[in-house]
């Protein structure tokens, strides 16, 4: 694993097609582990079918990269994701920590993101109380 398969893993413009399977299969090992803030899966079939289900909950997708780190078996890219759904885009910055098997395919991908503030602030009403409540308790 490399700098620039990983820039190419988190590269993902609007009206692009998404990875397919052959592409996630070169990247990631049958036993992989994935965890976000929404979910947790273990394999590689959940992942892709984790990864296929966010695709068509959404009209588009955008992913892009930005600072990547390599430090031996462990990688760190932060990103900005894209999400287009009924008309509202949601926008969402994170970092994922990837870890490498001997042979370079990743088996741990665990994606840090708030999805709270980015998923319900857009929403009317739903919003100004996501964002009262920030205020009250982050602020």
């Amino acid at each position: 694993m490399d700098q620039a398969r990983l820039q190419a893993l988190f590269t993902k413009p609007y009206g692009t097609p998404p990875p397919g399977d052959a592409q996630w299969r070169s990247l990631y090992a049958e036993d992989v582990h994935f965890q976000d803030p929404t979910q947790e899966r273990h394999g590689l079939a959940a992942y892709i079918q984790a990864q296929e289900g966010l695709v068509k909950r959404c009209d588009d997708i955008y992913l892009k990269p930005g600072a990547i780190a390599i430090d031996g078996k462990t990688a760190f890219v932060e990103w900005e994701m894209g999400l287009k759904i009924k008309g509202i885009e949601f926008i969402y910055p994170g970092t994922t920590r990837l870890l490498l098997n001997d042979v370079g395919l990743i088996v741990d991908h665990r994606d840090y993101f708030d999805f709270v503030g980015p998923t319900f602030s857009p929403v009317p009403v739903v919003g100004g109380f996501v964002r009262w409540l920030y205020r009250r308790f982050v602020d």
